[in-house]
């Protein structure tokens, strides 16, 4: 049995047809205005899954290297600092060992006194020296003032900051760490206390003991330093590895989702060539009309 073609059947399938080859080209025309080849799920859903996974890493090693850009902020803030302690306590051993010779006359002493006193002061507001408004030698308590006689002890803990999943990093040192324990016999604003009233009263057996003190303290000051500085170097090593993967995840991202533009400005042309070849076939098929019939 023959099935009778109907102008309708052939108008309806043309019609498809047109839409079909429209909606081709409307495809790359999409992609070279956005530049993506994936512009909705159902372009890739396989490609979207692993485009919507490197976004996500993306987001997140932004963040981690924010957390990093603060971090070396902070640890190289506080190495600067740790820096100007050094300079102060470099001096207090040099006017002590010049101090404990024993030929001073005694207002050579007093002067000698007087600058441990202002290098006492120095010291006291270098711990209590500020970064963003936060004290940065008393742990996590970082809104309040750590020190304001010299005789107090800090807050012990760690300011971490998260480098990557499972992996922080402690940015801060303590007071304690740096200037030592309230009661610990070589405490920095101690030692320097006692050399000044030694000093001041011409007690050189004195100066001297505490000269040890001073010794120790600076010796254990130099050792929190150099972890400092070893702190800085994996900051600046996780930095560098968070700019390597966010270059590489960048790099998969676009591999998934930019489109070849070469590629498609061809294929966009092929569509377009497609689509009026059948606008034109189209027209002649749908020309009859009934006058055409009755002729």
């Amino acid at each position: 049995m023959s099935i009778r073609v109907t102008q309708g059947m052939m108008t309806n399938q043309l019609m498809r047809n047109i839409t079909h080859n429209y909606n081709n080209m409307n495809k790359y025309q999409e992609n070279l205005s956005t530049g993506r080849k994936i512009n909705k799920p159902s372009d890739d859903p396989v490609g979207i899954t692993y485009a919507l996974r490197y976004r996500s890493e993306l987001t997140m090693n932004e963040q981690y290297q924010k957390n990093m850009d603060s971090a070396k902020s902070f640890v190289e803030h506080t190495d600067t600092i740790m820096g100007q302690i050094n300079d102060a306590l470099q001096r207090a051993s040099e006017l002590t060992v010049k101090g404990v010779t024993g030929t001073n006359p005694q207002s050579a002493l007093d002067a000698i006194s007087t600058e441990m006193g202002g290098l006492f002061n120095t010291l006291l507001v270098l711990g209590n020296d500020q970064m963003n408004g936060k004290y940065i030698f008393n742990g996590q308590k970082t809104d309040q003032v750590p020190y304001s006689t010299g005789g107090e002890s800090t807050d012990n803990q760690k300011v971490n900051f998260q480098s990557a999943a499972g992996v922080v990093i402690p940015i801060n040192v303590t007071g304690n760490e740096v200037f030592g324990e309230s009661t610990d016999p070589d405490n920095m604003f101690t030692v320097i206390q006692s050399l000044q009233t030694a000093f001041k009263n011409g007690d050189q057996t004195s100066a001297m003991s505490f000269m040890d003190k001073l010794q120790s303290r600076m010796d254990k000051f130099l050792n929190m330093r150099s972890e400092v500085g070893a702190r800085s170097n994996r900051i600046d090593l996780m930095d560098s590895r968070l700019k390597d993967l966010s270059l590489n995840l960048t790099e998969l991202s676009s591999k998934t989702e930019d489109a070849d533009m070469a590629e498609t400005i061809i294929k966009l042309q092929s569509q377009e060539s497609i689509y009026q070849a059948s606008l034109s076939s189209g027209a002649k098929i749908i020309q009859p009309s009934l006058l055409d019939y009755l002729r």
